[in-house]
């Protein structure tokens, strides 16, 4: 099974740059997602791997075999990449029955009558879709459609198999069920899953690691609760966790090797790490911003006071919005609990994974904890 790598590689449309300069390694069977916002680059890079895009500069290189490289005029066709590609709205041909679409792949590539039929066996079984075999794609739900795509993508056993937001399509239920398949699908198989979606959950529950991008540049790779717990920037705080992380105005001073004073709503802390902790771009008033998750805001005692802006049960969890001046935050709460408007209440910030980062650069100095 092949490791991809990816090298100083940039696409540009003439002077849009949709990928800039990206440097990854995606390990032999791993399960990696291609997370951001429309128009960062995710799918762009989905496709040069693929080699359904051809990169302005870079390398490229699957298992020991280069596929691209810009100097040496290196390009590989699709076709010779040993992929398996799933579209968004899964192609499936409609005059064909499932059996049918599932070994289209496999009569192209000259497979014998019996090895296509034993592997289509093998297909309709491992996806539980054996009862439609003799059906139409217009006679299946989305989630069987899905089935099916996947089925016919996995039957000539890719060693790379590249998803393309293909449940976008479903309803929120159905999207949970079959993210929980391809967890089990990734598990079944000896392939290596590319996953692209702009849904911070769905990546959150499917990847071993995750790309978060931006406008092009890789902003950060790690897997999932290094991403949720340990963002390298505001950005990547921001656009992972439902609800998501507070962000509180702060003036912050360097007061050691491994802690800072700080001033934040309206109270003084002291900020301390288990790590050495990075310097500040300036001084001054409001210099870094304090990121909070809403768990770690504890309710129900402590040292800071605020008033109940909004309460928003949702039987597991609460979410309480907080207003502190012109300051709106938000803690969650296990289980249903109910406060009037304008109630007030004490609160503290617990827990070891308090962000500071830098206002100025946005990028994260320290990961701690706070005392009042």
């Amino acid at each position: 099974m092949p490791k991809i790598t990816l090298e100083h590689v940039t696409k540009r449309f003439d002077k849009f740059v949709a990928v800039e300069d990206l440097n990854m390694v995606i390990e032999d069977r791993e399960f990696i997602t291609l997370l951001g916002p429309s128009g960062c680059g995710k799918t762009t890079t989905l496709r040069m791997i693929a080699g359904l895009e051809t990169p302005t500069e870079g390398r490229i290189t699957i298992g020991d075999e280069v596929v691209f490289d810009s100097e040496k005029g290196i390009n590989i066709s699709p076709a010779k990449r040993d992929i398996g590609f799933l579209f968004q709205n899964y192609a499936l041909w409609p005059h064909m029955t499932v059996y049918q679409n599932i070994a289209f792949g496999l009569e192209n590539l000259k497979w014998s009558k019996e090895d296509i039929r034993k592997r289509v066996d093998e297909m309709l079984a491992m996806l539980k879709i054996e009862q439609f075999e003799k059906r139409y794609p217009s006679e299946l739900s989305g989630g069987q459609q899905q089935r099916v795509a996947i089925a016919r993508t996995l039957a000539p056993k890719p060693k790379v198999l590249f998803m393309d937001e293909p449940l976008s399509n479903l309803d929120a239920k159905l999207r949970l069920e079959m993210r929980t398949e391809l967890k089990r699908l990734h598990a079944d198989t000896d392939s290596t899953f590319v996953y692209v979606t702009h849904d911070q959950l769905e990546a959150m529950t499917l990847a071993i690691r995750i790309c978060l991008m931006k406008t092009g540049v890789l902003q950060q790779y790690d897997p999932p609760l290094t991403v949720y717990s340990d963002p390298a920037n505001l950005f990547v705080a921001d656009f992972v966790g439902n609800p998501t992380m507070n962000f509180i105005p702060a003036t912050a001073e360097k007061t050691g090797e491994k802690s800072y004073s700080i001033k934040a709503l309206g109270a003084e802390m002291s900020f301390s790490s288990s790590e050495p902790v990075g310097e500040l771009s300036s001084g001054g008033e409001n210099n870094a911003v304090l990121g909070i998750r809403p768990e770690f805001i504890k309710l129900g005692g402590g040292k800071l006071g605020a008033g109940v802006y909004a309460t928003l049960p949702a039987g597991m969890e609460t979410t309480v919005k907080l207003s502190m001046g012109d300051d709106i935050i938000t803690s969650v709460e296990f289980g249903s609990v109910d406060y009037p408007l304008n109630h007030q209440v004490k609160f503290d910030i617990i827990g070891d994974d308090i962000i500071l980062f830098d206002k100025e650069s946005e990028i994260k100095l320290a990961k701690g904890s706070v005392a009042l």
